[in-house]
């Protein structure tokens, strides 16, 4: 079974999305054996390098007060901590579009790096508060997945795969994924959102049995 988890590092329901479908995959082991592979999608592709305050930002894009987006964050917060996901503070939000192109060099060697990776950047963000777009954040996340930091820099300062992004963006916004995290399954099967680990658990089984009586 192929999984395509499209997700933004920025989106904090992609974290708690993650973890309860890793989470579902454990509870299922050799049962349904699955590869998964990250794609990328940008809730804010027009931010500036210097990012923005996140109470102004979702106040502003959601039309939401800075007590309900508190409200949300608690709530967000719980259920990140139901699948094993701390988040700590986060007080402002960047653009991910460098993030995107070192995830998609590191699938391009390894999936399970580029799991690694995902993980890495979702902890420095969400976890520690650390800007996903700057450099030396990006380099250490890279370090922290088992990639080598010099050819993850070289990738940084060289623009190498912006072009693959942007596709890969484009590819998945035309399939009808306009928020994350979406869970493509086979390419043909989608689940949205960041569902409880049963959620996951059980629409895996149904579609891996519907593939076998298929079959």
């Amino acid at each position: 079974m192929r999984i395509d988890f499209v997700s933004d590092v920025a989106c904090p329901w992609c974290a708690v999305g993650l973890n309860s479908l890793e989470r579902a995959l454990e509870r299922i082991g050799a049962d349904i054996p699955v590869e998964l592979h990250f794609q990328p999608f940008e809730l804010n592709p027009q931010m500036a390098p210097e990012g923005q305050d996140i109470v102004a930002y979702i106040g502003s894009k959601y039309g939401l007060s800075a007590e309900q987006i508190a409200q949300n964050q608690a709530a967000i917060r719980q259920r990140g901590a139901d699948v094993g996901f701390e988040f700590g503070p986060r007080g402002r939000v960047w653009n991910t579009f460098d993030a995107h192109r070192l995830l998609h060099w590191a699938g391009e060697m390894d999936v399970e790096r580029q799991r690694a990776l995902k993980h890495a950047l979702l902890q420095a963000y969400h976890g520690e508060g650390r800007n996903p777009g700057a450099r030396d954040v990006l380099l250490s996340c890279a370090e922290a997945a088992g990639l080598d930091a010099g050819q993850a820099a070289e990738v940084l300062d060289s623009g190498r795969y912006a072009d693959e992004v942007r596709e890969a963006e484009g590819f998945w916004q035309g399939a009808g994924i306009h928020s994350v995290p979406s869970v493509v399954i086979d390419r043909k099967h989608l689940i949205q959102g960041g569902q409880p680990p049963e959620v996951f658990e059980r629409a895996l089984r149904e579609i891996a049995a519907g593939a076998a009586d298929a079959g």
